[in-house]
């Protein structure tokens, strides 16, 4: 018998994309023989390649029409994607996301398509696109909403502890610093996910005085650009990062001693990658959708931020007296 065909399709953001790895591993180990596609968006088509069990990534390129509704290599790109999907065998298609377009791209595949059901899909109409609907309970953290829609999927149980299975790269960008350093994680979409800059120079003191070089990472102009203030609060042991991509950003997590970081995917990659994370919520509730793992610890609730004294302790860094 053939090894069965599998199309995943799990779009963005990156926290999202993240969630979804540890039921990967539970596919492959289970199934060490299927061939395990996934359709994603093109920034995260390199991250989904680090798990040794994803034999190929489809990059789904609807963000690009979205910003560029009227480009013609945008319209030729998302044609083409879908053309690879309808002309590909798949014995099973599971819509992980639960979004009208995920159900949408789903659909393009011709085999039959597995989803959460209308409850359990984040947009309801959303489960009009599967042919078998699954419940999936809500209360459950995202990693193991993900973990139970795959098991039910290909009639499995859940019986060990999430694992991402990713293969970190192997070397550290060769920008960051050679000594022990912690990344600082300090972007945010939204203003209030952010932690005060006072705190994030006070914790960067702190632990510049325990031995670590600290990196402030920036994901465009005007992050970059805060980040760079924030260091030079601190003083020579921090530094702001250059821009780069996405697996140069999973390098230097991969690599550092220790992660401090607001509600953001690059925090949530922290954790796949081992790395020990502490994660800062400030307008959110980690309940759900919070750091998950054995190398993660989540502080702070919505309308109630940690303090510097916490996450310093949390983080390994003893606190410095008054």
């Amino acid at each position: 018998m053939p090894a069965p065909r599998i199309l995943l399709v799990k779009l963005s953001s990156l926290g999202d994309v993240v969630h979804l790895l540890p039921a990967v591993t539970d596919l492959a180990e289970r199934m060490p023989h299927a061939h395990i596609a996934w359709a994603v968006e093109p920034p995260y088509a390199s991250l989904v390649r680090l798990h040794p069990a994803v034999a190929r990534a489809i990059p789904v390129p609807l963000r690009a029409l979205r910003d560029r509704p009227y480009s013609p290599h945008a319209w030729r790109a998302l044609r083409a994607c879908r053309s690879t999907l309808r002309e590909e065998r798949w014995d099973y298609v599971v819509d992980a996301q639960g979004l009208i377009k995920s159900g949408c791209v789903a659909r393009w595949a011709r085999a039959p398509v597995f989803g959460p059901d209308a409850r359990s899909a984040r947009e309801r109409i959303a489960a009009r696109f599967y042919d078998v609907k699954l419940a999936v309970p809500r209360g459950r953290h995202a990693v193991e909403r993900n973990r139970t829609l795959l098991a039910a999927v290909f009639g499995q149980s859940i019986a060990s502890a999430s694992s991402y299975g990713l293969v970190a790269p192997a070397e550290r960008p060769p920008w960051a610093p050679a000594a022990r350093y912690a990344v600082m994680l300090h972007a945010a979409s939204r203003a209030a996910k952010r932690w005060p800059d006072e705190r994030w120079v006070a914790l960067g003191r702190r632990m510049a005085e325990g031995g670590y070089a600290l990196v402030f990472p920036g994901g465009n102009d005007g992050e970059r650009a805060h980040a760079a203030r924030l260091a030079a609060g601190i003083g020579p042991a921090a530094m702001a990062a250059p821009a780069m991509p996405l697996l140069e950003a999973a390098a230097l997590l991969a690599h550092a001693a220790g992660v401090a970081g607001v509600d953001t995917g690059l925090t949530h990659l922290a954790v796949a990658l081992g790395t020990p994370t502490v994660g800062i919520y400030s307008a959110t509730s980690p309940a759900l959708t919070g750091l998950h793992g054995e190398h993660a610890l989540n502080l702070g609730a919505p309308g109630a931020p940690p303090r510097v004294e916490d996450v310093a302790q949390a983080i390994g860094i003893a606190p410095v007296p008054a």
